[in-house]
């Protein structure tokens, strides 16, 4: 399937999008987001209930939309974002599990750069392997943030995997033990996408579960590191906005 001109997912109704977009995978959360953290929030879309908001924080326009699970359905949404309604930028927010012992429950973990075993990266053509990598200009600022905030951050590669339930324990062997400090579903497929409609992109996540220690949050304490994520994001956010 080729590109359009015309939005097939997103249509645009009484609000405009921001130049940054906020993206967690449930659109659930994204209400959430606007409802909680967003002044004034105004719903712009509502196809396939991937709903998407805009409102402002300390005086900037910020918007916030669900990306789906998965590398092609947050493919699919920043790509239209990108390209046809202007988007300068987009973060995604969301929860991860640990891989590394130094990587505890809560952390919030800015992706660097996202290792995966999807495909969808050969598409954009580039002899060899297209690397995923953040924006270090974002990086930058959401790694400022995190301290003046006072937030326990780690910075360093992700995986990004096809599979939420990997039929075997390779893949999580594999990864902890190259480095990688936890494991996600989106990140991978926003980073090529943001390179290849030459813009930004940040992937800012909460550890909600240990891959080798079993430890897992609570609901409550979901919403409590939740929180600091937000916090950290938003915050990256609106230094990005000029």
């Amino acid at each position: 399937m080729t590109k359009s001109s015309v939005s097939e997912s997103i249509r645009v109704q009484d609000a405009e999008i921001a130049k940054v977009v906020l993206m967690p995978g449930d659109p659930l959360r994204a209400k959430h987001v606007a409802e909680h953290y967003l002044e004034n929030p105004v719903c712009f879309n509502t196809v396939r209930n991937m709903l998407g908001f805009t409102g402002t924080y300390k005086g900037k326009q910020i918007s916030v939309m669900g990306s789906g699970m998965g590398i092609p359905s947050m493919g699919l949404y920043a790509t239209e974002l990108f390209n046809q309604f202007d988007v300068d930028a987009i973060i995604r927010i969301g929860s991860t599990g640990a891989l590394l012992d130094e990587v505890k429950m809560r952390d919030v973990v800015i992706a660097m750069a996202a290792s995966t075993n999807s495909n969808y990266g050969a598409a954009f053509g580039m002899p060899g392997l297209l690397a995923p990598v953040a924006d270090y200009g974002m990086l930058e600022q959401a790694v400022s943030a995190a301290k003046e905030l006072g937030v326990s951050a780690k910075v360093g590669p992700v995986y990004t995997s096809d599979h939420f339930y990997y039929p075997t324990d390779v893949l999580n062997t594999k990864a902890r033990e190259l480095g990688h400090l936890c494991i996600e579903m989106e990140t991978a497929g926003l980073y090529w996408t943001a390179a290849a409609c030459h813009k930004k992109a940040l992937s800012i996540l909460t550890v909600s579960d240990h891959l080798y220690t079993g430890e897992a949050l609570s609901a409550e304490d979901r919403q409590e590191s939740f929180h600091e994520m937000m916090e950290v994001a938003l915050e990256t956010a609106w230094r990005c906005i000029k």
